[in-house]
């Protein structure tokens, strides 16, 4: 069972076989952002790819076992309650997986960008 603190507000704002666009908030209370800096607050980069892997999953129907990461930037710090846009895309002949994470109201904000395999 997922733990309570970890829950996401999600919502779908576009969706096909192989792609999915999200808008994602972490909420403060989220055990994500505990410890990692107290006095201001950051996803940690494990969290983000976290929750990379549960929506590529759930929407696309990939594995979370993740057996090479191709490449993986974080460009700037997330803060609790910013609502991001994450988009994933799947290319199932390759099994590859690539996202952004950027700031949903701020196009020109980029959080992190990457691609990975799922076997």
């Amino acid at each position: 069972m997922e733990n309570l603190h970890n829950i996401i507000d999600e919502k779908i704002i576009e969706k096909t076989d192989s792609s999915v666009i999200l808008e994602v908030v972490i909420p403060e209370s989220s055990d994500f952002f505990d410890g990692h800096f107290p006095e201001y607050k950051l996803l940690p980069a494990v969290a983000q790819f976290e929750v990379v892997t549960r929506f590529a999953k759930k929407y696309l129907g990939t594995e979370r076992w993740v057996p090479h990461i191709k490449r993986i930037k974080f460009s700037a710090p997330i803060r609790p309650d910013t609502k991001i846009k994450l988009e994933l895309n799947y290319k199932a002949e390759k099994k590859l997986v690539s996202y952004t994470i950027s700031n949903a109201d701020k196009k020109e904000i980029v959080y992190s960008t990457g691609s990975f395999t799922t076997a």
